[in-house]
C-alpha cells in the first residue's frame, strides 16, 4: 500500500501482544508508518475497543477517514478466550492484583460448572471491576482503588449470546464467549466463581473477533511495521 491508501483511511487488524497497551501498540504502528512512509507527524490514526495488558489479540486500529468508524466497530459484538481459575479471588479480578482470599473447590464437579454457565447467557446485570477505566465523579476507578478508596459501582446490563467450556483442568476452567460492548470479562470470571460457591479471577484472556474481523487475519505490530520496509 501507498501512504496515500493510509491517509486516505485504512483498518488495520493488529494481534496485541500480552503485556502491551492498545496506547502502546497504536504509537508503535503511528510512528512505524511515519518514519518507513514518510508520513506527516499528524496523520489520524487511533483504535477501535480498549485491550488490558494482560490480554492479547485483535485490536482494530484505523486510520484516516476510517477513524470515524470507530464508536461503530466498538459497539460490534466481541469474542474472547480465556482461563478462569477457581478457588481463589483477587480485587482486580484477574493477576494484575495479588490473591485475597481462597475458597473451597472439592464440591466443583463438571456437571456443576456446565450448568452454572447457563445463568450467565442472555442479559445479565454485571458490576464492573474496581481496577477498571470507568470514571466516576472525574477519577477513573482504579485510580481509587489504588488509594484504597471504596467506590460504589452501580451494575449494568450486557449481553453474552455465547458460553462455552472449552476445558477442565480444575483449578482452570477454559472458555470461550461471545458478548456485547461494554462487557468485562474479569467480572464474569469473579461471579462465575461466586456462582460455583467458591472464588474465581481471570488467568488469561485472548480477544478472538470484533464482529467480522477475526485475530487470524491479524499481524503483529513488529510484523507489521517490518512488512513497509
Amino acid at each position: 500500500m501507498t501512504p496515500e491508501d493510509y491517509l486516505e483511511g485504512q483498518i488495520l487488524l493488529i494481534d496485541k501482544p500480552l503485556t502491551w497497551t492498545s496506547f502502546q501498540a497504536v504509537n508503535r504502528m503511528k510512528f512505524g508508518l511515519i518514519r518507513e512512509l514518510k508520513l506527516p507527524k499528524k496523520f489520524k490514526i487511533g483504535h477501535a475497543g480498549t485491550l488490558d495488558p494482560l490480554a492479547s489479540g485483535l485490536l482494530i486500529i484505523c486510520t484516516g477517514k476510517f477513524t470515524k468508524r470507530i464508536e461503530e466497530l466498538q459497539g460490534q459484538a466481541k469474542e474472547y478466550t480465556g482461563t478462569i481459575t477457581v478457588g481463589a479471588t483477587t480485587p482486580s479480578y484477574d493477576l494484575e492484583t495479588e490473591i485475597n482470599e481462597i475458597f473451597p473447590t472439592e464440591h466443583i464437579t463438571n456437571e456443576l460448572i456446565q450448568e452454572t454457565v447457563k445463568q450467565f447467557i442472555g442479559e445479565i446485570d454485571q458490576k464492573p471491576p474496581v481496577f477498571s477505566a470507568i470514571k466516576k465523579d472525574g477519577k477513573r476507578l482504579y485510580e481509587s482503588a489504588r488509594a484504597g478508596i471504596e467506590v460504589e459501582i452501580k451494575t449494568r446490563k450486557v449481553t453474552v449470546s455465547e458460553f462455552e467450556i472449552t476445558r477442565i483442568a480444575l483449578p482452570e476452567i477454559d472458555f470461550r464467549i461471545v458478548c456485547s460492548k461494554g462487557t468485562y470479562i474479569r467480572s464474569i470470571a469473579y461471579d462465575f466463581g461466586l456462582a460455583l460457591n467458591s472464588g474465581g479471577h481471570l488467568t488469561a484472556l485472548r480477544r478472538t473477533k470484533i464482529g467480522n474481523y477475526s485475530v487470524e487475519n491479524g499481524v503483529s505490530p513488529e510484523a507489521f511495521i517490518e512488512g513497509l520496509k
